[in-house]
């Protein structure tokens, strides 16, 4: 599978001479190497092997067009280390990284530092989802709307429409007190469905259309996964691209793409688009005469069907895929009369497409609806509307158009219940199944296909590219190795690398592995461990993170600690109780805070010094069982003869664990200990598995020892 061509943990001196070396990856070396330029124009810059290592091997990368995967310990430096390949090659490189903030700062702040220290001149662009720019157009329409719940709305829709004529971007970050969730944004964000494209009023002025032109001359492009996947999908499907065209791809935090790959390249349908479709169409009455009198009824009816068939999935589990609850429940009674407000609708429609683009692009907008709910409606539905004459030649057309396996997708979740056995021999390859299901939230559900294996399009497009690819994290591999990472993104044979991190793990940090645990399916597991977190905390004076496998576990922890027999001391910040860039800050300002989170905050959380000297974990993070994907993904791994646990279970809690871990010890100046109370990295042969895969901390299993690091800073010897 991966080929170990090179290895940051056994590389040799011979590796590094300057004769084995390209002339790209000696400039490289030399540039962050003690005396050179980064070190003498970046205040702060700390030369590192791992850094120089990790850098020379994505210039090679370049140079030869190849695939790199690379797992740079945490403290490696891997911003820097392929930013100077990336501008010193003079190529055109995409950089796409995990999230719009880590965008944000690589572009702001990374970026023009290494630029500068290497006095290159290159052109630099930052490049995001359409979602993320002001539309102009959607603001006009939504001035005067009643549409506002809130004096507070009203206040901030004129902030932005204050901030609109002046801003050059039209880049919403640049409203700093504007939330990521904000009911505004989708008034004043276009979507690919709304977008009028050329025929808009503001075309030349359009944020979206000026950010793509500035990506297309610039040599250096910031973008994150979402873009950059929306972009293969987009190419996939024939429509051109967003992205231009590169030589060079950098992927930095890689071990979110597969799961982001699996979203871009499945299709959905919630109940919002529904509804604003609906109230679009009806904004759009105001221009033309005699329009509403006829839109009206339509939409109403579409909002309204919209919300019954949310009533209608009420008795039904939070995210499934079972059919016959949903058949039980009445919900494909509800899917009838939304297909049949959508037809009526469109008909509605059809006959003012030529009055104004906007009312031609809401009959596009509702077509595509129309077809996305026929395309995830189980098999029974279509059958029946069919036989009651229910589906027009328009509904037959697109159910023609499904992949030839739709019919089976059910059998390919563990313990489908429909699937009959008459399928079975004509299934396909089950890595290419989709699998259907849904979610639903407060007031709200989404109706979703997603594909169990996305190898295959992400091949395609990088071997069409020719570019160099390089993917890269502080957690790619399991127990050394890549074969897992490998599969998921399609790569034979990649080149790979360990980078490991610079850190003095067995000096800097302990792990503590608690005795006598409970097993972690046990009613008391919680209790117990929080009477293991007490003592912990007590020592290190609070400054932890308690991170849960779930949230009724964060729950139940938080209850103990704030009105159990002894409440908590400390400063407590609980998850779920402000925004985590809120909750973050109180953390690190408290300085002796103690923060319970879950998953979300087992990644892209940066805290270093004294405020987080202990993490502690509950559980090993295996998925949870309810996820359709997941299990469906498992199924089909048991059905070509593999271990679901081996496969995919096991090395996924892996790469999350060391999320975890990395949130601990992220300078060379900083201490703490690990706390992992799960039972099973003893008591299981697996456990190994993960033990192996993490930092070479110095283990206990003793208290004292614990103490003794935050009494004395004396860590015991390292384990064998």
């Amino acid at each position: 599978m991966a080929s170990d061509v090179r290895s940051g943990r056994d590389a040799g001196a011979d590796d590094t001479a300057p004769d084995a070396r390209s002339a790209l990856a000696r400039a490289c070396r030399d540039a962050l190497s003690d005396g050179g330029v980064l070190a003498v124009r970046i205040p702060g810059f700390a030369p590192r092997v791992p850094q120089q290592q990790l850098s020379m091997a994505i210039a090679e990368t370049v140079e030869d067009r190849v695939v790199l995967l690379a797992e740079a310990g945490t403290g490696t430096g891997k911003t820097f280390a392929y930013l100077v390949p990336a501008l010193l090659s003079g190529l055109k490189t995409i950089v796409s990284t995990g999230t719009r903030a880590l965008q944000d700062q690589l572009y702001h702040r990374d970026l023009p530092r290494v630029r500068d220290a290497l006095g290159i001149g290159v052109k630099t662009s930052l490049l995001k989802g359409r979602a993320n720019y002001l539309c102009k157009y959607r603001l006009e329409k939504s001035k005067g709307e009643p549409r506002f719940t809130s004096k507070d709305q009203i206040t901030q829709f004129q902030r932005i429409v204050a901030w609109s004529g002046r801003t050059r971007m039209g880049d919403l970050a640049e409203l700093d007190a504007l939330p990521e969730d904000s009911p505004l944004l989708p008034m004043v964000t276009s979507t690919t469905d709304n977008c009028l494209g050329s025929e808009c009023p503001f075309w030349d002025d359009c944020f979206v259309v000026q950010a793509r032109q500035r990506a297309q001359a610039a040599d250096v492009v910031v973008v994150n996964h979402h873009l950059l996947l929306a972009d293969l999908a987009l190419k996939q499907e024939g429509f051109g691209e967003i992205l231009p065209g590169a030589q060079v791809f950098v992927v930095d935090e890689a071990h979110q793409l597969p799961e982001l790959a699996a979203q871009f390249f499945g299709e959905g349908l919630s109940a919002r688009p529904l509804v604003e479709v609906a109230r679009d169409a009806v904004a759009e009455c105001k221009t033309t005469t005699g329009a509403l009198a006829v839109l009206q009824g339509p939409a109403r009816s579409l909002e309204e069907a919209t919300r019954e068939l949310r009533a209608a999935m009420e008795p039904l589990p939070p995210r499934g895929t079972r059919w016959r609850a949903m058949q039980e429940s009445g919900v494909f009674d509800a899917l009838g009369a939304l297909d049949d407000a959508l037809c009526a609708f469109i008909d509605a429609l059809a006959p003012l497409r030529e009055a104004a683009p906007g009312f031609d692009s809401c009959h596009a907008r509702a077509l595509d609806n129309r077809a996305r709910l026929l395309r995830w409606a189980p098999p029974d539905f279509s059958r029946r509307r069919e036989l009651a004459g229910d589906e027009d030649d328009e509904g037959a057309q697109l159910r023609a158009e499904l992949p030839m396996h739709e019919t089976a997708v059910e059998s390919a979740v563990a313990g489908a219940e429909d699937a009959s056995q008459d399928d079975e021999d004509a299934k396909p390859d089950p890595r290419a199944w989709d699998v259907r299901w849904y979610e639903l939230s407060p007031r709200g559900f989404r109706l979703q296909r997603t594909p169990l294996d996305v190898s295959g399009p992400l091949r395609n497009h990088r071997e069409q590219s020719r570019a160099a690819w390089v993917f890269t994290s502080a957690t790619l591999a399991v127990a050394g190795g890549f074969d897992h990472l490998s599969v998921r993104l399609g790569l034979d044979a990649p080149r790979t690398l360990l980078a490991p991190s610079p850190f003095d793990w067995p000096r800097q940090a302990l792990c503590y592995l608690p005795q006598r645990m409970p097993e972690p399916n046990s009613r008391d597991y919680t209790a117990a461990v929080i009477d293991i977190v007490r003592p912990v905390l007590e020592a290190s004076g609070g400054r932890a993170f308690v991170l849960f496998a779930s949230h009724r576990a964060l729950r139940e922890a938080s209850e103990l600690l704030r009105n159990g027999s002894v409440p908590c001391p400390w400063p407590l910040f609980v998850q779920g109780e402000a925004p985590r860039s809120v909750l973050l800050q109180r953390f690190r300002d408290s300085g002796n805070g103690v923060l319970l989170g879950a998953a979300s905050f087992r990644e892209g959380v940066d805290v270093a010094g004294d405020a987080l000297s202990v993490v502690i974990i509950d559980k090993l993070p295996f998925a949870a069982p309810d996820d359709p994907v997941f299990e469906a993904r498992l199924d089909a791994i048991r059905r070509e003869g593999g271990n679901p646990f081996r496969d995919e279970q096991l090395p996924q809690a892996v790469i999350a664990l060391k999320q975890g871990v990395g949130r601990l010890i992220r300078t060379e100046t900083d201490r703490g200990v690990l706390v992992l109370c799960d039972p099973r990295l003893i008591g299981k042969s697996y456990g190994r598995t993960f033990l192996d895969s993490l930092p070479p901390f110095a283990r206990t299993r003793s208290l004292a020892d614990v103490q003794a690091f935050f009494a004395d800073g004396t860590p015991p010897e390292p384990a064998s």
